[in-house]
């Protein structure tokens, strides 16, 4: 190779490096949801309205090539029915707090493909405690005990991090009086 020809293979050599280290810090900086990808999480209530199954989609472009985390944690209420000790029951008073559920979805750096992952979350499992005191269901005297939990879910968040320990997105959903089947979150 000419020697004149060699310092202008390592000028745009370095220019390379310089343009391909600035694009990929670029793709990390910007993470969005693409259109049509916000979040939305699906609550499916079981075991007689006892138990709360949530599980949450997003599609994201713009990411970086580093693993990433996305933690959904969901919180609700139950409402019991009292049961005294000779069997009868009566309507509770309170809303007893139930929650947080929260679980965690590792995803591979290898994954996140040009920079965009279709993340489908780990199921996240909100149950009701089955009996609780009588003084916690609203019951009329200690001698009662709150049965029959009917749960709702009452709120939602999505924590998506990249890298590991970098918030990048929180988003939620809140109602006191339910969420239920499709519920779109606000980040």
């Amino acid at each position: 190779m000419k020697s004149h020809l060699r310092p202008l293979l390592m000028l745009f050599a370095t220019i390379l490096l310089v343009f391909m280290t600035g694009l990929s810090a670029a793709q990390a900086a910007s993470p969005h949801f693409k259109r049509g990808g916000t979040p939305v999480c699906t609550v499916v209530l079981s075991d007689g309205r006892s138990t709360a199954t949530t599980v949450c989609k997003a599609t994201l472009a713009g990411l970086g090539n580093e693993d990433l985390v996305a933690t959904v944690s969901v919180e609700g209420t139950a409402v019991y029915q009292c049961q005294n000790q000779g069997g009868n029951v009566a309507p509770g008073q309170n809303k007893v707090l139930v929650g947080p559920a929260t679980v965690a979805t590792p995803v591979p750096r290898d994954a996140v493909k040009n920079g965009t992952l279709r993340l489908t979350t780990l199921p996240v499992v909100l149950t009701a405690p089955e009996t609780v005191s009588g003084a916690d269901a609203g019951c009329p005297n200690p001698n009662w005990t709150g049965v029959n939990p009917v749960l709702t879910v009452t709120s939602i968040t999505l924590v998506i991090e990249q890298p590991l320990g970098t918030v990048i997105f929180t988003c939620t959903a809140s109602n006191p009086d339910g969420l239920t089947g499709t519920v779109p979150l606000t980040c």
